[in-house]
Formats: C-alpha cells, sequence, structure tokens
C-alpha cells in the first residue's frame, strides 16, 4: 500500500466568491448533516472541552456544538474569507467563537493547548496530510482526542445520488454539478479505510474507533501519554 504523505495538487482554500458561494450551499442544503454530527461529537465532547475546528469552512458545525453547551471553541481555517464569513454566521448565531486564519499543517497554537480537536469533510483536501495529523497530536493535550470525518474513496455513484438528492435535497441543474463535483473530483482525493489507518499509523495517535456509513468515515484517534522518563528498575 502506497501512504499518501503530500498530494501533488495544492491545497488553497476557497476564497471569494466561491467561498460566499459554499456558504450559501451549507446553509440552504446542509445544515441537518451538521446537525447530525453535532449530536453525534456531544456524546464525545463534555461541555468543559477546550475545542478546535480545523477547516470549519463557514462554520456551521463549530456553531452547532457552540449551542450543545461547547464554550471554548476555536477555529482555524487556510482561507480568509471563510474566516470572515464564520464570525459573521457566529456573531448572528448568538454564540462566542474564536476563528482563525492559519494552515492545518502549520496549526499556530502552541503544544497540549486543546483537549480535543475535530476536522470534517475537509482532510481530503489537505496538500500536506501527515503533516496536519502530526500537528493535531501536538496542539492536543496528553489523553487527548481527535475526531476526523470525511468521504469515502469507495463511495459509490448511487449512494452520493442518494446523498444529494435526500440529505442535500437539491434538484435540477445544482443536484447534477453536484453529483459530478463528488464523483469526479472530491471523491479521487478521498480515502479508504486502509489508506487513512495507514496514514494515521504513520503517527503517535491510538486509533480508539473506525467507523463507516454508505458515503463518509468516522475515526477516533486518542494522543497517548508520554512515558515517565527514568530507571524505575530497583526499588528504593
Amino acid at each position: 500500500m502506497t501512504t499518501i504523505l503530500q498530494k501533488g495538487y495544492k491545497g488553497k482554500g476557497m476564497d471569494g466568491f466561491i467561498a460566499r458561494f459554499y456558504d450559501k450551499t451549507a446553509r440552504l442544503h446542509i445544515m441537518e448533516q451538521y446537525k447530525i454530527w453535532a449530536l453525534s461529537l456531544k456524546k464525545l465532547i463534555p461541555n468543559d472541552a477546550h475545542l478546535l475546528e480545523v477547516a470549519p469552512g463557514p462554520g456551521y458545525l463549530s456553531i452547532e456544538l457552540a449551542k450543545c453547551g461547547i464554550s471554548r471553541i476555536t477555529g482555524v481555517d487556510i482561507s480568509e474569507s471563510f474566516v470572515e464569513i464564520a464570525v459573521q454566521n457566529a456573531k448572528k448565531a448568538g454564540v462566542q467563537i474564536d476563528f482563525k486564519q492559519g494552515d492545518a499543517s502549520a496549526l499556530p497554537f502552541g503544544d497540549g493547548e486543546f483537549s480535543h480537536v475535530i476536522c470534517t469533510s475537509a482532510f481530503k483536501n489537505f496538500s500536506a496530510p501527515l503533516d496536519a495529523l502530526k500537528e493535531m497530536y501536538r496542539v492536543l493535550a496528553s489523553d487527548g482526542i481527535a475526531w476526523l470525518c470525511d468521504m469515502r474513496h469507495d463511495v459509490s455513484d448511487v449512494e452520493i445520488d442518494r446523498y444529494v438528492q435526500d440529505m442535500m435535497k437539491l434538484k435540477g441543474l445544482n443536484s447534477l454539478f453536484t453529483k459530478i463535483t463528488f464523483k469526479t473530483m472530491l471523491r479521487k482525493w478521498a480515502y479508504t479505510k486502509d489508506s487513512i489507518l495507514d496514514l494515521i499509523s504513520k503517527t503517535p495517535f491510538k486509533v480508539i474507533s473506525f467507523e463507516q456509513n454508505a458515503m463518509e468515515f468516522y475515526v477516533v484517534m486518542k494522543k497517548q501519554p508520554k512515558p515517565i522518563q527514568g530507571d524505575f528498575s530497583r526499588a528504593s
């Protein structure tokens, strides 16, 4: 198996018109999905967590989690446009979230700063995925938890069609173009179960669980505490 350490394309973030179009699409057609993810994550993340969302885009998942009671949330996105949009969306929702601009492969935070890190539907776009995983590990505190969710590389055309029609509820040309985007662009960048687990194995993360449905996979990882240094072979 070939481990994907670097990708040939550059993971430039969405900016300007593209970011605003994505925000509108997400607001109209993906909000139910954000709520489903938030309910799942609330089983994993306590209210007193210090949470980092990597690549939050327009910020709707972080906003849903803030509404669920998580009070310390930071989001970091490579797109300046998305940061501006997310700040405005949080303000409109009446929640406090600290959105910053930054690269997933060089996170602008100190070691061990967060108790939880999440990344949803963006990891396949990262041009340096191994570096991004290592950065998630670095900024987590000991015993911290990371949650990674993304599209499956082996998702079928039928399941993509069903997702666009039933979850996103798109019709006409919007439905057609979205299906084409999933099938011809996003799917080819996505990971299989074996390829994502192989990549994670190149980091110190311990995989706690792996689940998948027809469209996505969900992997939970834990940062292992460092062993205590010293020679304890002789009792005092």
